[in-house]
């Protein structure tokens, strides 16, 4: 018997059919954009003065995560960004902070540091070895590699399932953040603020490619010496148009609590300071990006390329000056239209529809204690340089028998123990540090002190804060005790300058962040329902069709999926 379709039940046949194998198809680029401290209100709360083609694209065009949060504590840098790049906590990929206390080398170590794995230079002028990450509080390996990362990243996987054919890439001012997008089988470049220029390592590359050093010979940054940094509209149009210059607000070598923030001359001291202080330096990163894009040929054939890119701005401009500042809300406005151009270059030389969008943050941020004291809120700066002269310090010394040091030093969010200590025979570890943990409780601004010892011991209450505590400790490099400080309260400290405002609490202002996607005929949606950060790398091996990273702790979203 044959079988016979109306006319139009055969079109409507076919047009499901041909819309299934679109689906199937799998997109040319994957492109993750990870803005560094984006809470995850910001974007809805500018939307109406965003143009077109950026942020506006991704929440009318894009399906679009509103309740989505980290799920670890430690909110910081390299934290949200491996887990966003492995979609595993930090108690499987291992990066439990932008610094920890190795035992085994007996100081403190920056995340990615690497001896193995120099920087490379681009030729004459400044020799990039010299670049140190300034969060650092020790002397640390200049080399960089992301051998520190425990688990394969989504990055790693797209390697794997396409026989190393996928092109991988992360770009960022910062090298955590090329560093951790790249995964080990990509290639990275960061900015380097001693250098003037893009840098990597040998751990990816014996030589620049010719693009990278033809990139770096127009001078890009340099070109905005002497420049200012002015508002993009009437002061009258900002919400915070009449809030400039705030007593709580920074000010660092001239830059100035005002608008327009003089950058100086490009030869000047701390010119690609203050340069990656303003939107500029989003600007330039989102450069060099298209050439990559151009010069790497990505997207161009059917095999899944991936490129993550990390904008550092509204991280540097966040802790300056607080999210909720005049510099804070031009810097967002400024990125809508680098975003656009970005989103514009892709669609010209790849096609949006061929392209795979998804944007989310590392992290988000508290106000301002300065702001909220203003308008009746609590905050506050917490002081832990003298915490092991302080007297409940020394009440636990003589209880134990303690006479030397107790405390070896604090690397957020962990106090370390003196090693004399940690191996004292007749101290029982778990009593003590217990017994710490309860006097810091104490005080000002410490909500809670977990014993690392409870943690390994399962002995602690169930809640949503330990399990997050439990979700960013690892054996090996998590200190003693998991110090959390009360909601707006913080160390003023970054880069080794007194800020305004830092990140890295439990607290949901420091995990909630946006997650977007669009392109590649995702459908447009808002979903208000609860997800996390670690889901975005399985949704991403689903599309792509690779294996899960390994240790992937996630879930799938549905609605990109279509599931």
């Amino acid at each position: 018997m044959t079988r016979r379709f109306p006319i139009v039940g055969l079109a409507m046949l076919l047009a499901t059919l041909s819309s299934h194998a679109s689906a199937e198809e799998k997109p040319r680029l994957i492109l993750q954009i990870t803005v560094d401290q984006l809470r995850g209100d910001l974007p809805g709360r500018y939307s109406d003065r965003f143009g077109q083609g950026g942020f506006r694209y991704l929440l009318e065009e894009g399906v679009h995560y509103t309740d989505a949060h980290h799920g670890h504590a430690n909110t910081e840098t390299v934290v949200g960004h491996t887990t966003l790049a492995t979609g595993a906590h930090p108690a499987a990929h291992g990066m439990v902070g932008n610094l920890w206390f190795d035992r085994t080398l007996g100081r403190t170590i920056y995340n990615i540091e690497d001896p193995d794995y120099r920087l490379l230079t681009s030729g004459a002028g400044v020799d990039a070895d010299t670049e140190i990450d300034p969060t650092q509080k020790a002397a640390v390996s200049e080399g960089r590699s992301p051998r520190t990362i425990l688990t394969t990243t989504f990055g790693d996987e797209l390697s794997v399932a396409t026989a190393g054919l996928a092109k991988v890439f992360g770009v960022s001012v910062k090298d955590r953040g090329a560093v951790s997008m790249a995964g080990h089988s990509g290639k990275a470049f960061w900015f380097s603020k001693s250098a003037g220029e893009f840098v990597t390592s040998t751990f990816y590359y014996d030589a620049y490619p010719d693009w990278v050093v033809e990139w770096n010979a127009k001078g890009l940054p340099q070109s905005h010496g002497g420049t200012a940094w002015d508002l993009l509209h009437p002061g009258s149009t900002y919400i915070f148009g009449d809030r400039d210059d705030q007593p709580w607000e920074a000010d660092f070598a001239g830059f100035g609590g005002t608008f327009p923030h003089q950058l100086g001359p490009a030869d000047g001291k701390y010119f690609t300071t203050l340069l990656t202080l303003t939107p500029a330096a989003d600007e330039i990163t989102a450069d060099f990006a298209k050439t990559l894009i151009d010069r790497e040929n990505l997207g161009d054939d059917e095999i899944t390329d991936f490129l993550g890119v990390s904008f550092s701005v509204t991280d540097y401009v966040g802790h300056f000056f607080g999210p909720s500042s005049l510099e804070a809300e031009d810097n967002l406005l400024r990125l809508d239209r680098t975003l656009g151009d970005l989103f514009s270059f892709i669609d010209r030389e790849i096609g949006l529809d061929r392209t795979l969008i998804v944007l989310s943050a590392d992290h988000g941020a508290p106000e301002a204690p300065g702001f909220l004291e203003e308008i009746g809120g609590l905050g506050g700066y917490v002081s832990h340089d003298e915490w092991e002269a302080d007297a409940a310090i020394a009440r636990v010394k003589e209880r134990f028998g303690i006479t030397g040091a107790l405390i070896e030093g604090y690397d957020h969010p962990y106090l370390n123990l003196a090693d004399e200590v940690r191996v004292k025979p007749d101290i029982d570890r778990a009593d003590l540090e217990t017994a710490i943990a309860e006097e810091l409780a104490g005080f000002p601004g410490v909500a809670y002190a977990l014993p690392s010892s409870r943690l390994r011991e399962g002995a602690f209450p169930e809640n949503a804060l330990t399990r997050a505590v439990l979700n960013n400790y690892h054996p090996d490099r998590s200190g003693d005790i998991y110090v959390v400080f009360k909601p707006g309260w913080f160390i003023n400290e970054m880069d080794g300058l007194s800020a305004t405002v830092t990140h890295g609490s439990p607290w949901r202002y420091d995990t909630f962040v946006p997650i977007f996607f669009a392109g590649h005929g995702i459908e447009p949606r808002r979903v208000s329902r609860r997800v996390h950060t670690v889901d975005v790398a399985l949704t991403l091996s689903k599309i792509a069709g690779t294996p899960p990273p390994s240790g992937a702790a996630g879930e799938v979203l549905k609605e990109v999926v279509g599931e």
